[in-house]
């Protein structure tokens, strides 16, 4: 069942042109200097090419719900999504979200100092202005009434966001909203599926960021259980 892009909330840069990308079940939101369409697309279908076909060849890469073991033949975006799901504990299709958002941004650099990739609730994205980004947590009241605020900085961050109360990912949680800053929306978007299949009751917050921020490269950490709030680490909420 189709469900609104209530997470699609970073609000339109003046200074960027943004534009949606869709092919099957990638549906990106991107910002860039100048419109890069054409070119975006293309990349989605080289990537989405690459993990298919791959799953022809390797069912349990998209079946697996723990990792599986290397390929060193496998193309590069399913190695990156191995290694992350090895590192984390989960199956490599947990990342795969990010992983295309984190690619295409990597693909995009060159030509745009500033982008935001954003699929499906997972960014990727570098930013030389200040970025509000609005947290959609379905029935919590502190959904679309708080916001993480993205400073200034040459390097890219990944921004993912994991719930067991929104969308048609697959969670073992009850969390509305984990949200997992760090520096590869492909790292983070597995491990936010990680921290929210641990919260399934409000007391699980503390223990969840606790695993969490034991991960490299993991700048943030922000868990909403209804009315419960968790947050850790480099962290400026804002009220919208």
């Amino acid at each position: 069942m189709y469900e609104e892009r209530f997470y699609r909330s970073i609000s339109k840069p003046d200074n960027l042109d943004c534009y949606e990308v869709q092919c099957k079940e990638t549906d990106l939101f991107c910002c860039t200097r100048g419109n890069f369409h054409g070119f975006i697309m293309g990349k989605v279908l080289f990537y989405r090419n690459q993990i298919e076909e791959y799953i022809k060849s390797r069912p349990e890469f998209r079946d697996s719900l723990v990792p599986v073991a290397d390929d060193l033949f496998a193309p590069r975006i399913a190695r990156e999504m191995m290694e992350a799901s090895r590192t984390i504990g989960i199956g490599p299709m947990a990342t795969v979200a990010g992983a295309i958002a984190e690619f295409i941004g990597r693909d995009i650099a060159p030509l745009s100092e500033e982008y935001i990739i954003e699929n499906g609730g997972d960014i990727f994205l570098r930013t030389d202005a200040e970025r509000i980004i609005e947290v959609y947590a379905k029935d919590s009241p502190f959904s679309e009434k708080i916001g993480i605020s993205v400073k200034p900085d040459d390097k890219p961050y990944g921004i993912c966001t994991s719930s067991g109360t929104v969308g048609h990912s697959l969670s073992f949680g009850k969390a509305d909203a984990v949200c997992v800053i760090g520096k590869s929306s492909l790292f983070t978007d597995g491990l936010a599926t990680y921290i929210g299949n641990i919260v399934k009751k409000k007391d699980d917050i503390p223990m969840a960021i606790e695993k969490g921020k034991a991960f490299p490269g993991v700048k943030g950490i922000l868990i909403i259980f209804g009315e419960s709030l968790g947050i850790w680490g480099d962290l400026e909420i804002v009220e919208i």
